[in-house]
């Protein structure tokens, strides 16, 4: 059978309007309504008058007749080009009150009673890992984001987001595209800055022959990188990459998942540490390379489970060459699949779990019928945090205060920390 024509949709046509800005929505956009439906204005603030074309709901700003007194001069020349930042534009009080707000309207939802804490500010010295997209546009090669709410590429000479070790990041992303030769494929490069030097993996789906894999080793050493990989394939090792968790050495496996900044990851791991208490046994659920669990294994035995094997390796030689610490158990299981069982979650003082952006009802829901005593939740996703929230304190926990942690500085996104303790009464 011969397969049908996709039929594409017809494109809205773009409409000039003046638009009151009500509110700033939890992606940095602002807020309006045209014929009683909403409308998302990037780039405005609440409290503002402009004009902007409407296409469906999503509009462009074509210019600010009244300006909200909150708005401010943005830091970065590429803002509201570049689609890296959302929210430069806004005096910082405000900024950190839009913030919790976010947090606040999550819980507020779900219907979700708890104190939630001023914003904690954790950039720090700034990001410590970027995903660049480089691109060959007539011979010349192109390093950068997309363009917000495009396909467009802005090509940078440089972030100011980031930590310093990656002021050079367009750079070197640029020379491994050149390294590549005649390669016109598009490419993302991801570099991480790490305590022996940066690790870089390229992905783009590319067959090396050996002059371009002499090339990109070339470059590399040029660059002093610390590791390259391509497609996950290992091009050149110089030296391991090393972080430092707690008083442990890891050795980060490619692509292994990091909190986006170095102070972000202390603060995080600071108040699932306050909140666990004298817990003697802990699992870490989610547990990635094991940012909480090697931390939490100075003061606890520890069982720390991720479906990401590469990730629960490196925590492992990293536990296991640690003196000091107390026992920490690893597996490589899915949660959100085969979640840890009421009877397995039993033997634990208490659980920490830090999931990805879509959550961990699975999870959660085995939690509740069980006898834990003391629940840590760590999230990058209010909505999804607050949901699950919901089934804990409908199933007989006590949410009792959530901490804002800010590491994605003029982002849509905020990290929180919740803390549940079970009702004594119920057990």
């Amino acid at each position: 059978m011969a397969r049908q024509a996709r039929k594409r949709r017809p494109k809205i046509k773009a409409t000039e309007h003046v638009l009151s800005i009500s509110e700033l929505g939890w992606h940095g956009d602002g807020v309006a309504e045209v014929d009683s439906k909403k409308v998302y204005v990037p780039f405005t603030l609440a409290d503002e008058t402009v004009r902007a074309a409407v296409s469906g709901s999503r509009a462009t700003l074509l210019d600010i007749i009244e300006a909200s007194p909150e708005r401010v001069k943005p830091m970065c020349p590429h803002f509201s080009s570049c689609g890296g930042c959302a929210v430069q534009h806004l005096a910082t009080a405000s900024y950190r009150d839009w913030k919790r707000q976010i947090i606040v309207t999550a819980l507020a939802n779900r219907h979700v009673e708890a104190s939630v804490a001023p914003l904690i500010d954790a950039h720090g010295a700034g990001r410590r890992r970027v995903t660049l997209h480089v691109r060959f546009e007539d011979g010349q090669v192109l390093a950068g984001y997309m363009q917000a709410g495009s396909h467009k590429l802005v090509d940078l000479d440089q972030c100011p987001i980031l930590a310093p070790e990656l002021s050079g990041a367009t750079i070197i992303a640029r020379d491994l595209a050149r390294a590549l030769g005649k390669n016109l494929k598009p490419l993302d490069i991801q570099l991480t800055a790490t305590e022996t030097g940066l690790d870089c993996a390229m992905r783009g789906r590319i067959d090396l022959d050996l002059d371009a894999r002499m090339d990109l080793s070339d470059c590399a050493n040029a660059h002093d990188l610390a590791r390259l990989t391509l497609d996950g394939e290992l091009v050149l090792e110089r030296h391991a990459p090393i972080l430092t968790l707690g008083t442990a050495k890891l050795a980060l496996p490619p692509g292994g998942f990091l909190q986006a900044t170095k102070m972000g990851e202390e603060t995080l791991a600071g108040l699932v540490l306050d909140a666990i208490g004298k817990a003697t046994k802990v699992a870490d659920l989610y547990c990635g390379v094991g940012p909480f669990a090697l931390r939490l294994a100075r003061v606890s035995s520890v069982v720390a489970i991720d479906s990401d094997s590469a990730a629960i390796a490196a925590l492992k030689h990293a536990a296991d060459h640690t003196p000091g610490q107390k026992p920490v158990v690893t597996e490589v299981r899915d949660l959100a699949r085969n979640p840890l069982y009421k009877d397995e979650l039993n033997s634990f003082d208490a659980v920490v779990f830090d999931p990805p952006r879509a959550g961990a009802e699975a999870q959660v829901l085995e939690i509740v019928e069980a006898k834990v005593q003391t629940v840590v939740a760590v999230s990058c996703n209010p909505a999804t945090f607050a949901h699950d929230a919901s089934i804990l304190t409908e199933g007989g926990y006590v949410l009792e205060k959530v901490i804002p942690v800010d590491q994605f500085r003029y982002a849509g996104h905020v990290e929180l920390v919740g803390v549940f303790k079970r009702k004594s009464s119920l057990f």
